[in-house]
């Protein structure tokens, strides 16, 4: 008589162990799918977000925000903080990331200005003459378009190596489901961080335009040529965001209704009247 083989429930516990990540896997294999121009398809999207928004993160601690990040996932955060949020510490930005892939929405204490609180610091200085607010507009927007492309070219890269991880998870043999649910959390921490930066540069961009717009009903000057041609360049270069993740990733990340996009730049009427 031979003698039982003890691989077998070996195999049915691993089986059983890796079951309820087994149904998140076969959505997530989608992911690879593209549609129009390689672009994600918007299903695909909303699977992954809801997939991993259901994980738990009480187990998962600090880990995944301090170790195991590639270095462009590191670049990434660091980019990312320095646009959305360079008044907060890096750690509170971190667990901010972290709550709008798990959670869907960012913490109470976090408020977003509204769109004219950027006019409002800028001319909360009376002794500050119109031409250099125009000129503190036009350096800001500059400074915010000049950041834009290199993101773009990181995020591409990092939803390229997210894509070959979750091609990756069905094949995987030795992975545990806290493993594979890790991996997932990841991709959807990484998506919904670029999903914020998205976000941000369109608020951003109304902010300026509402400043424009005051200024130049207060005080007209040719300054406002510059800082014009600035709010235009970011116009231009917010556009490079668009293509990187569905329309509706802001929302289902918990940020909130998209703003309303800006208008293309070869079509857009002039915000002041030309000298």
């Amino acid at each position: 008589m031979s003698a039982p083989d003890r691989r077998q429930p070996d195999r049915a516990r691993t089986a059983l162990r890796l079951a309820p990540a087994g149904a998140a896997l076969a959505l997530l294999a989608a992911c690879t799918q593209s549609g129009d121009f390689g672009r994600p398809r918007t299903g695909v999207w909303n699977g992954l977000i809801d997939t991993t928004g259901s994980f738990s993160t009480r187990d998962r601690g600090r880990l995944l925000l301090d170790s195991g990040l590639t270095d462009d996932e590191l670049t990434l955060r660091d980019r990312a903080w320095r646009f959305v949020a360079p008044a907060s510490n890096f750690t509170a930005f971190q667990d901010t990331v972290l709550g709008l892939a798990s959670a869907h929405a960012l913490p109470p204490t976090w408020r977003y200005e509204e769109v004219g609180a950027y006019y409002e610091a800028l001319t909360a200085e009376p002794s500050r003459s119109p031409v250099s607010r125009y000129r503190k507009l036009s350096d800001d927007a500059t400074a915010d378009a000049r950041l834009i492309p290199l993101f773009v070219a990181l995020a591409a890269r990092v939803i390229d190596a997210d894509a070959a991880r979750l091609r990756s998870l069905p094949f995987a043999k030795t992975l545990d489901d806290a493993a594979v649910r890790d991996a997932v959390q990841r991709v959807a921490e990484n998506r919904c961080l670029i999903a914020w930066v998205r976000f941000e540069a369109g608020l951003r961009l109304a902010r300026y335009r509402f400043a424009l717009e005051h200024l130049f009903a207060a005080a007209p000057a040719p300054e406002s040529v510059s800082a014009e041609r600035s709010i235009l360049m970011l116009a231009a270069r917010r556009n490079l965001l668009d293509p990187l993740l569905p329309p509706d990733a802001a929302a289902r990340c918990g940020l909130g209704p998209l703003p309303l996009p800006p208008p293309p730049v070869a079509q857009a009427e002039p915000l002041v009247v030309k000298y």
